[in-house]
Parts: C-alpha cells; sequence; structure tokens
C-alpha cells in the first residue's frame, strides 16, 4: 500500500535530514546578470535547471509559486510542468497556488496539479468552506497545506479575528488536525513572520501533522522560533522555505554556487537548532 502523504513527508525529511524547502519562484526583475541577455524560455530553463542542481543535495523539498510563472506565458507553464519530473520522487514538489473554489472545480486543481503536473501537493485556502477540499482528501496519497497564517502584514486584517476556539487561525489549525488523523495527508501553513504562532500551532496539531514555513529569508522572519517551536517532538514535521534569499544570493557569475551556499547553510543552521533541542 502506498504511503499517505503525511507519512511520505516524514521518510523524506529523514532520509535526507533536512528540512529545507527551496522557493522555486523566478523574477524576471531580479535574474543574474549573465542570463539577462538570453530570451525568456532559455533564460527560465537554465536559471531553474542551475538552481536545481545547486540546492538538491540540501532541499527536501521545492515549492513553485504559481504566480512567478504567470510573467513567462506558456513559456512559463510549459516549464513549470517540467519541473516535477526534472526534481523526481527524493524530493516534494508542492504546487503554491492557495487555491479554492466549490468541489468540482478543485476536483480540476487535484487533477491537473497531480495527474497531469506531477505534484505532490498543493497549498489552499479553507475560505469557503472544508467541503471545497473533500476532493483533495480523498487522495490521500497527495497532500494539501492549509493556509492558516501568511506571512504578509496584511494577514492580521482576517486570520487573528476572535472565534470561539481562539482566533481564526488557530481554529484552522484544529481543523487541520482533524481532517489530518482522518486522511493523513493535510498540513497547515505557518508564516515565520509570525513567530509567535508556532508554539500554538505545533500544540494544536501535535507530531507528524507537517507545517509548511514561508517568510524566512527575504521577509526576516524568525528561524529560530520557526524551528524550535514548530517541529514536532522526533524534529520533523516542518518544512522550512526560502525563495528569494537562495535564488538571488548573487547576480554575478556565481550566481549557482551562491544559491547551493545558501540553501546548505540553511540546512546547517536548522539541523544546529534541532540538535539543540535533542540535547537540551
Amino acid at each position: 500500500m502506498a504511503l499517505k502523504f503525511n507519512a511520505r513527508v516524514d521518510r523524506i525529511l529523514s532520509a535526507r535530514n533536512s528540512l529545507v524547502c527551496v522557493g522555486l519562484d523566478p523574477d524576471p526583475a531580479l535574474m543574474p546578470k549573465p542570463l539577462r541577455r538570453l530570451k525568456p524560455g532559455p533564460q527560465l530553463e537554465r536559471f531553474l535547471g542551475g538552481i536545481i542542481s545547486a540546492t538538491y543535495a540540501h532541499a527536501a523539498a521545492y515549492k513553485m509559486q504559481i504566480g512567478s510563472y504567470l510573467p513567462y506565458g506558456p513559456t512559463g507553464f510549459e516549464l513549470l510542468s517540467r519541473l516535477p519530473k526534472r526534481i523526481g520522487p527524493t524530493r516534494l514538489k508542492i504546487l503554491d497556488a492557495k487555491s479554492n473554489d466549490i468541489p468540482n472545480v478543485m476536483r480540476m486543481w487535484r487533477d491537473g496539479a497531480f495527474r497531469r503536473f506531477g505534484f505532490d501537493a498543493v497549498t489552499v485556502s479553507p475560505w469557503l468552506g472544508w467541503e471545497t477540499l473533500e476532493p483533495f482528501l480523498n487522495d490521500p496519497r497527495h497532500g494539501v497545506f492549509v493556509l492558516a497564517h501568511s506571512s504578509n502584514p496584511g494577514s492580521l486584517d482576517f486570520q487573528e479575528i476572535p472565534t470561539p476556539r481562539g482566533p481564526l487561525w488557530l481554529a484552522i489549525v484544529g481543523e487541520v488536525r482533524r481532517l489530518a488523523h482522518s486522511h493523513g495527508n493535510v498540513g497547515a501553513v505557518i508564516g515565520a513572520t509570525f513567530a509567535d504562532a508556532f508554539r500554538g500551532a505545533r500544540a494544536a496539531l501535535g507530531n507528524g501533522i507537517p507545517i509548511l514555513v514561508p517568510g524566512v529569508g527575504a521577509q526576516g522572519g524568525s528561524l529560530a522560533t520557526a524551528v524550535r517551536e514548530g517541529v514536532d517532538a522526533r524534529g520533523r514535521a516542518l518544512l522550512v522555505n526560502a525563495s528569494r534569499s537562495i535564488l538571488y544570493a548573487s547576480s554575478e557569475a556565481n550566481w549557482r554556487r551562491a544559491a547551493g551556499a545558501e540553501a546548505e547553510r540553511l540546512k546547517v543552521q536548522i539541523n544546529q537548532l534541532r540538535a539543540g533541542l535533542r540535547t537540551g
């Protein structure tokens, strides 16, 4: 029997000894200087191929923000469709779409993301109601990361609204726990820029339910708090995403080497924090 998604996350994090998720979010305005003379298609392919090769030894996962491929038009989506195969089965491939719609449309998201493109998981919003996630819950080999507390400052506008179960984001985390125990393929998104959220999120989720963490790196979120408060009792169940800080570590000819060095630095720093938890 195939592993359920959350169990596969744990296996990959353990096998790779890494919690690093590299965000493959290309920005035409930030391309390294040696690539700027190229046409969009070759530029994007060379850039993403170089980043994957440079960071592969240090990454447990890759996350692709779908909006980053729109500026490249059909060329961007054609390349996006090839990335999961390029990355392969030993790393997680996450499509960051924050999608949500009626169940019929969400079935199309599921079939496209998993069966056509080959992603392992997608990010989703719970805003339309939990019934909208049913198409994903019925496919336990693939996963969904439910947006609970995002990393942007405006998240406070809605996500902190009080409810009988605490702030709205924590009520969402509680439902993620229920669905994860029932289906084995649900995790939560908690932004590193709101460090106080991690202790409550992990307490609500318990062990084995993964948290995807944006906001480390260019957004200035607290890596130390995210790791210390966000990992489970085994020191796993956490994916720390970094995009700009890795992709654009250098704009010069050494951009590949710089990206690899930044991914390695992040992995080492996270593992040192985890080691401190085990020995402290």
